[in-house]
């Protein structure tokens, strides 16, 4: 299965993968997802927001067992962060099917459409949709960096847009789901341990900065009089890395458009995605009022505009605690319990859904990068515990 999807969206020059949401690679992917599913007999279906499902017995009976992540990355992003979670998911039940084990609940396979927001900027679209947490408006309202909607690359792709929305009925069908995913951290590394489980995922979310000045020529504008936008977004990156790490938490300017974007000319408008998360609500909270009161500050310092909207935000999320001790139990009680300050497809769910998380041990910690790894002794480790778990949840 690794060798099979490796080269999808594998970019020569940097060794990472481009696998946006309604490409060419996306297809691809899709494509490589449908023919594991039927290669094991599975019935396979899309659903109205274009999630993929493989199952095991009929969904229509209820309380399923679902596992499964996502197949899509970030820009360069790793071949682990996703697809680590869907390989295991079918190797998983490959290795339960070897057991021979009998199911008493029906059991998917699934692929979430559009986890990482790469290129319509907003994170888990498809399982947001699905649990009523992004509506048809918005949805459509949404652009990638080319002016191209949400539902125009849906139909490019081969997708009717017109369905998408809640899908009360198809999550009422679940009754546990279980995501695998390599750590996005060095938790794992320092404990010692392959394999470990989730208790919380920290509260995020995206804001856009929009710095407005005057774009003039670079080399006869005096600096005094220069209105220069680039110089308050500089400031607010600083002002951003210095106010979450006194608060304990992160804070990052990984996103930046510049107009008109010449080498000779003082930019008209700057504007900068602020990505923050912390361990709990009142930190971030803390931490986004500080970094907008010093762009605010620094802008009009600068004779510069500044505006701040809020792209995306996720609470804190508890995955349910008796699932998540359940988990712990089947795994003989020993699994170390940690949080997380990444967002995920079972942190989306979890509202509608008991949902659960296993992290297979990341050595470097390195993620959204080409350098992501794990080793395979770990990902067979993540197999079995996931084979362990489905097997503990779906054939008791």
């Amino acid at each position: 299965m690794w060798r099979e999807l490796r080269p999808i969206g594998r970019d020569a020059s940097t060794g990472g993968y481009r696998r946006y949401a309604w490409t060419g690679a996306d297809a691809d992917c899709r494509s490589w997802f449908r023919a594991q599913a039927e290669s094991r007999g599975l019935a396979y279906e899309t659903d109205r927001n274009g999630n993929q499902w493989a199952w095991l017995g009929d969904p229509a009976q209820g309380d399923a067992v679902v596992t499964g992540s996502h197949l899509d990355s970030v820009p360069d992003g790793g071949a682990f962060d996703g697809p680590l979670g869907v390989v295991t998911s079918f190797a998983a039940l490959d290795e339960l099917r070897r057991r021979g084990v009998e199911f008493t609940r029906p059991l998917a396979v699934t692929n979430f459409g559009d986890e990482e927001g790469a290129r319509f900027g907003l994170a888990c679209v498809g399982s947001r949709l699905s649990a009523g947490q992004l509506t048809r408006e918005k949805a459509y309202e949404l652009r990638d960096a080319d002016g191209i909607s949400l539902p125009r690359a849906m139909e490019a792709a081969g997708y009717d847009p017109s369905a998408i929305g809640p899908d009360p009925e198809r999550l009422a069908r679940i009754g546990a789901f279980v995501e695998l995913h390599v750590e996005q951290g060095r938790a794992l590394d320092l404990s010692g341990d392959a394999v470990g489980i989730a208790s919380a995922i920290w509260p995020h979310g995206r804001w856009r900065f929009d710095f407005a000045g005057e774009a003039n020529h670079a080399g006869t504008t005096r600096l005094a009089d220069r209105r220069d936008p680039m110089l308050t977004y500089a400031q607010t990156v600083l002002a951003a890395r210095q106010e979450a790490e006194l608060a304990g938490a992160v804070a990052t300017f990984g996103k930046i458009s510049v107009e008109p974007n010449g080498v000779n000319a003082i930019p008209s408008l700057v504007r900068g995605w602020l990505d923050s998360r912390a361990p709990d609500q009142a930190t971030l909270d803390t931490v986004v009022a500080a970094v907008e009161r010093a762009a605010q500050e620094r802008a009009e310092r600068d004779g510069v505009d500044l505006t701040v909207v809020q792209e995306s935000f996720t609470p804190v999320i508890e995955f349910e605690h008796a699932l998540r001790d359940e988990l712990n139990k089947i795994l003989g009680g020993a699994v170390p319990v940690l949080g997380t300050g990444a967002g995920h497809d079972a942190g989306i769910l979890s509202t509608s859904v008991p949902t659960a998380m296993l992290f297979v041990r990341n050595p470097t910690g390195v993620s959204h990068s080409p350098a992501e790894s794990a080793d395979e002794d770990d990902c067979v480790a993540g197999v079995l515990a996931l084979a362990d778990v489905l097997e503990g949840l779906a054939c008791r």
